[in-house]
């Protein structure tokens, strides 16, 4: 192997000492897996909402947007279980910035170390709030110190058929959503839901194991080479797809950004509210897929859309996105109100 080391990274255990969460906030987390369970087995008809900024950056709009879910979600907790997005992982099609666990500052040069606190200090900020958390997994060496603060894991579309991904979703303790590959494949995408749904045996830290699988794995549509997939025809040959390799706990979660939100060949992250209205009225008219379809994706901040950061003068540090563009927080509110029924 060809490498330069730079430093030594502090272990798992030391992260976890040095930034502790609550007994309570760990009891939190749990209840919130049990509930995001339930939804998925169907014992709770709540819609799921998976919600946040694309990337977790900066921490103080991060922190003040957690703020303002958390106040909405008691709101309506009858209708909707909400899930924060605190993605600090960010995959690049060739190059780019990785997120703030590999660069806190994207205006600075990459300081794991410091990542490494600063993605530990706003998770467990945001978790000893009560809300659950979601991230999508990357990077599967360096887990411990972040994986037992979520409630909510998504295998992206570009690792989905990566079998490490694969094996990592089915040891993990909390619910798991694995996107369809980013060229749209739906047999591709239920491939790696039954793949994470079984055992395997593995390598980990010195020892053979054995996964437990993952029973509540599910499938993330997110639209693949410039095309949506959440139209009605898709999620039924999903649905014949998942009776076929007798999937447990069949169930799909629709991503509305990424290829979903694509019109004429451009993304429109404005698109997002009325795409989530639309299944939610068109699913009406489908029991069996309304059965299915157990909730939504969508990229939001406190602003509408998105800025440069490179050769950029003014970076905007107040909730506006530096990676993909997002749905304003008050469209937001205005959308989870519109489908809690408020």
């Amino acid at each position: 192997m060809s490498y330069e080391i730079i430093k030594k990274v502090p272990s798992s255990d030391e992260i976890i000492q040095k930034i502790p969460l609550s007994e309570s906030a760990y009891k939190d987390i749990a209840n919130h897996h049990k509930e995001i369970e339930a939804i998925l087995r169907g014992d709770d008809d709540r819609l799921l909402l998976i919600v946040g900024p694309c990337s977790a950056w900066p921490s103080d709009a991060v922190l003040e947007y957690a703020k303002k879910l958390k106040e909405l979600s008691q709101k309506v907790s009858h209708a909707v279980k909400l899930i924060m997005r605190v993605y600090i992982q960010k995959p690049r099609t060739i190059k780019g910035w990785t997120g703030p666990i590999n660069q806190p500052d994207p205006l600075g040069t990459p300081d794991i170390e410091a990542g490494i606190w600063y993605c530990r200090n706003l998770m467990v900020k945001v978790a000893e709030m009560g809300l659950p958390i979601a991230d999508e997994c990357l990077f599967t060496h360096n887990a411990r110190g972040f994986q037992e603060l979520l409630s909510w894991v998504a295998i992206g579309a570009r690792s989905s058929e990566d079998q490490e991904h694969r094996i990592f979703a089915s040891s993990l303790e909390c619910s798991v959503g694995m996107k369809n590959p980013t060229h749209g494949s739906l047999k591709i995408g239920v491939n790696s839901v039954i793949a994470a749904q079984h055992s395997h045996y593995v390598v980990f830290d010195g020892h053979e194991v054995k996964t437990s699988g993952n029973p509540f794995a599910h499938l993330v549509l997110r639209g693949g080479n410039g095309k949506t997939n959440y139209d009605i025809e898709t999620l039924q040959e999903v649905h014949q797809l998942f009776s076929k390799n007798d999937v447990v706990n069949p169930a799909v979660v629709i991503d509305v950004s990424h290829d979903n939100c694509v019109i004429n060949g451009k993304k429109d992250h404005n698109v997002q509210y009325d795409i989530v209205l639309n299944v939610v009225d068109e699913l009406k008219k489908h029991p069996e897929l309304k059965k299915l379809v157990k909730g939504f994706m969508l990229e939001s901040f406190i602003k509408e859309g998105r800025q440069d950061v490179e050769g950029n003068p003014n970076v905007d540090f107040c909730g506006l996105s530096i990676t993909d563009p997002c749905l304003s927080w008050e469209r937001t509110e205005e959308l989870i109100l519109k489908i809690s029924g408020i």
